[in-house]
């Protein structure tokens, strides 16, 4: 029997580490992929998953989220692992042009670069979907893009995520969650008339949330928010959609359970509840009885 050179060896180790490590990888981005609520917002009713088309509505005009597929023409394809990162956590395209703000990128910028990068490795697993991007039917002048570095300058603080010290594993957990993957706060916050999000309103909740919905407060406030829930109901929650009078949620959030956190460990879920609930109680909008 012939024995392969030691140098062919190393080789066959390598490639089959380096294998195993892109499959570690595609495994991971799939489930952060259910984390960060891609699904919902970049699949069109109808249509194929992550093609984007979705029209998301605001109070600016109606936008159309994009393909995020590995399409070279239409989709992500050509985009390197650079392109991606600036995208989420800058909101900048490869083209540099700033995107708009209705896409989260204001939250994603929290996110750690190695989880976005598994999500890329996910999305460029999947089989690519030629989907022309549709334009976006916005007023003048919010329609100008250039416009957005203003935005920016006032409303958006780049920066990834820290854990709180004096935080536990879990809530740190639950807040990274929530504040990056999750961007709760992009529909859970009320926004000021150029459509920055007031912070000292947290996941206070919101009358006019995507397409018009009224969006709850998350905070622990017991009139308001979800002071009067256990952990486990929370939880119960992001996993069934089911709340503690054993009504369903409906709309956009509903979307957000089946197509996020229904998926994600129970752990996770128990994590965001454990955070939630270790918020400062924010008095806003109405009783939860109503």
């Amino acid at each position: 029997m012939r024995l392969l050179p030691a140098v062919a060896v190393l080789a066959l180790g390598l490639a089959a580490g380096s294998a195993r490590a892109d499959d570690d990888a595609v495994a991971r981005g799939a489930y952060l992929v259910r984390a960060g609520g891609c699904v919902a917002c970049h699949t069109a009713p109808g249509g194929a998953e992550f093609a984007g088309g979705r029209a998301m509505k605001t109070p600016f005009g109606t936008f159309f989220t994009p393909n995020i597929t590995a399409d070279a023409e239409t989709g992500i394809g050509r985009w390197s692992d650079a392109d991606f990162l600036l995208a989420l956590r800058d909101g900048v395209s490869p083209a540099g042009e700033h995107y708009f703000p209705v896409f989260p990128f204001t939250s994603y910028t929290r996110a750690a670069p190695a989880d976005l990068l598994a999500i890329k490795a996910y999305l460029f697993s999947l089989p690519p979907v030629a989907a022309p991007r549709k334009s976006h039917d916005i007023g003048f002048p919010f329609s100008i893009r250039a416009l957005q570095a203003g935005w920016k300058l006032l409303f958006f603080r780049p920066g990834e995520f820290r854990p709180r010290a004096s935080a536990s594993p879990e809530i740190n957990r639950g807040a990274y969650l929530v504040q990056a993957l999750g961007h709760c706060g992009e529909c859970h916050t009320p926004r000021n008339p150029a459509g920055g999000l007031l912070i000292g309103l947290a996941l206070a909740g919101t009358a006019d949330g995507p397409d018009g919905e009224r969006v709850p407060n998350i905070t622990s406030d017991a009139e308001t928010g979800l002071g009067g829930w256990s952990r486990d109901e929370i939880a119960e929650l992001l996993a069934s959609g089911t709340k503690p009078d054993f009504d369903n949620v409906q709309g956009s959030m509903a979307e957000v359970v089946d197509d996020g956190t229904s998926h994600l460990t129970e752990a996770d879920r128990s994590a965001i509840a454990a955070y939630l609930l270790s918020l400062p109680p924010i008095r806003h909008g109405k009783s939860r009885a109503n």
